[in-house]
């Protein structure tokens, strides 16, 4: 009757062996893919800089056309209501919206997300780098990366954003950097 209890948790460990319990929504990235220095963004202004020296905070990156349609806006929004709710940890998230096209982007977009940071890249370089899940493309997806630059988190399409902060929240709770 003592040893039944050992016998069960080594049964149970080494036979049955459970599966552990995944706590993340996102789609962790295995491996990493650290920001290639190669990877140039032009801002607002038109001049270029590498994505890499965005390093040192977390950043939610969304993948789209200038136009921004429906599904695009709703990103964005997503976006900057969990970088909202973070509360003092905010500071710690940039925002970045990577255009695959230099049109101008509209007014009431522009005006609705301020603290945005808003790039425009190459789409074949982002492609290169942004995995996307079978079936979809970069732009249906919001990534994370870490303030070490690496990609390391992909949301799925159509993503339910308060799964996305629960994600978040407890990265920025458990990392102390960034």
């Amino acid at each position: 009757m003592c040893a039944a209890p050992i016998i069960a948790s080594y049964l149970t460990y080494y036979v049955i062996k459970p599966k552990g319990g995944a706590t993340n929504y996102g789609a962790l990235i295995e491996p990493q893919r650290p920001i290639s220095g190669a990877l140039i963004v032009k801002d607002e202004t038109g001049k270029a800089m590498p994505l890499a020296s965005l390093r040192g905070r977390w950043l939610m990156i969304s993948v789209d056309r200038s136009n921004c349609d429906k599904a695009c806006a709703t990103k964005l929004y997503f976006m900057r209501q969990i970088r909202a709710a973070q509360g003092g940890e905010r500071e710690r998230m940039l925002t970045v919206w990577l255009r695959t096209d230099a049109d101008t982007v509209p007014d009431v977009i522009e005006r609705a997300y301020p603290d945005t940071l808003k790039f425009v890249a190459d789409p074949a370089a982002l492609s290169a780098w942004l995995p996307a899940d079978t079936g979809t493309n970069d732009t249906d997806h919001i990534y994370l990366v870490d303030p070490n630059g690496n990609l390391m988190m992909r949301f799925p399409k159509n993503p339910d954003p308060n799964k996305i902060k629960g994600d978040v929240t407890k990265l920025l709770k458990w990392s102390s950097i960034g």
